[in-house]
């Protein structure tokens, strides 16, 4: 598989690193937690990646997009991820766009698509309903009325949710929590008559919400997919989910483990560099074999996607479980390697550790992705 990047990928990838250091560097996220920005990311940055096409990467040419693939996707996560870019990339395109790509009907698509590839809409896809995750417990009811439905329910950390143009909801038209029969999934407007929405205080700075349905009322023309089949979607749509969020974490991680390392070389104790420490060093290298096997199932499992594979969804859970353990690794040595300095707000280390411990647990935690890998096959 694409182990390696081709030329157009690679042109991608230089364009959007300096994309990102040049407008969107880690200060950028301070200043928006400071001024508790009530958008929670800069709409001027997001025109700017509009201008740039990356909302229709994933989109077919028929509909405005640049068809640049999955693996491009990717690419631009990681290289938003070394500065931790606040934007609608996850909810609009890793998940919005996804959804009706994979499960719109013919006029959804040639209605929304064009939307969120001129940046005239944001999206976003609503799960959860607990704590954890956990896609199938789903307990929002959508009851059949007239020619359309009426929603009921509350979802919680829905990303982007308090600003999205659209959300697309996960209700259940048929059997109880925990089937995956039965679900239906929904078009629903962010501003529909009984939607209400509550921005959420996250740890790391960065925006969820929590939405909820009173007696929404929705058309039959709603509907993504079939009813009752929603999970077949869904499931799609969230491997692609714990993918692109396992390259944005990777971007995180690789950018902790450099400044870690200019810092290994730059701090001095008992009159020495503490980078000549051979413990550190020891520690250092395992940090970085540990991201290189990150990196290496990350782009194995973005490659899978564009290849239409089989395997998707094993990597998938493959991918997220090993870099959410890396990441806690990663971010661990970081801090205890910095020291004192590195529990200070005003470091850098600690934005990139609270946004990894969010992350870890945003499309499943590692034990969640074992345990599914494990089922998958066959245990």
């Amino acid at each position: 598989m694409g182990m390696i990047l081709n030329e157009e990928q690679t042109l991608l990838q230089d364009s959007a690193r300096e994309f990102f250091k040049e407008k969107a560097p880690v200060t950028a996220l301070r200043a928006l937690r400071d001024e508790k920005d009530a958008t929670g990311y800069s709409k001027n940055l997001w025109k700017s990646m509009v201008d740039m096409g990356w909302p229709g990467i994933i989109v077919p040419e028929a509909y405005g997009g640049l068809d640049f693939g999955f693996q491009g996707l990717t690419i631009v996560l990681e290289q938003s991820g070394q500065g931790l870019t606040a934007s609608p990339l996850v909810s609009t395109v890793l998940l919005g766009a996804s959804t009706l790509v994979l499960g719109g009907s013919e006029a959804q698509k040639e209605t929304l698509l064009p939307q969120i590839v001129s940046g005239d809409l944001t999206m976003t896809l609503a799960i959860d309903e607990g704590a954890h995750f956990n896609p199938a417990g789903i307990a929002l009811e959508a009851t059949a009325a007239g020619a359309g439905f009426v929603l009921t329910g509350q979802k919680t950390l829905v990303l982007d949710g308090h600003v999205a143009d659209k959300i697309i909801v996960a209700a259940r038209t048929s059997g109880s929590a925990g089937d995956r029969g039965g679900i239906t999934l929904f078009v629903v407007d962010g501003n529909a008559v009984g939607v209400s929405r509550e921005k959420l205080a996250m740890l790391d700075s960065r925006n969820a919400a929590l939405v909820t349905l009173s007696n929404v009322k929705v058309d039959a023309d709603a509907v993504v997919g079939e009813i009752d089949g929603g999970f077949c979607i869904l499931g799609q749509v969230l491997d692609r989910a714990a993918i692109g969020l396992a390259a944005e974490m990777l971007g995180s991680m690789s950018e902790v483990f450099d400044f870690t390392l200019e810092y290994l070389k730059e701090r001095t104790q008992f009159g020495q560099l503490i980078g000549s420490f051979q413990s550190l060093q020891h520690r250092a290298a395992i940090m970085f074999s540990e991201l290189e096997m990150a990196r290496s199932v990350v782009m194995e499992a973005a490659s899978a996607v564009d290849e239409g594979s089989a395997q998707v969804s094993q990597l998938a859970s493959l991918a997220k479980s090993i870099v959410n353990e890396t990441a806690n690794l990663v971010t661990r040595e970081g801090v205890q390697m910095h020291g004192g300095i590195g529990m200070t707000d005003e470091h850098d280390m600690g934005l990139y550790i609270k946004r990894s411990r969010v992350a870890e647990r945003t499309f499943g935690s590692a034990a969640y992705h074992h345990d599914r890998y494990a089922s998958l096959n066959g245990y």
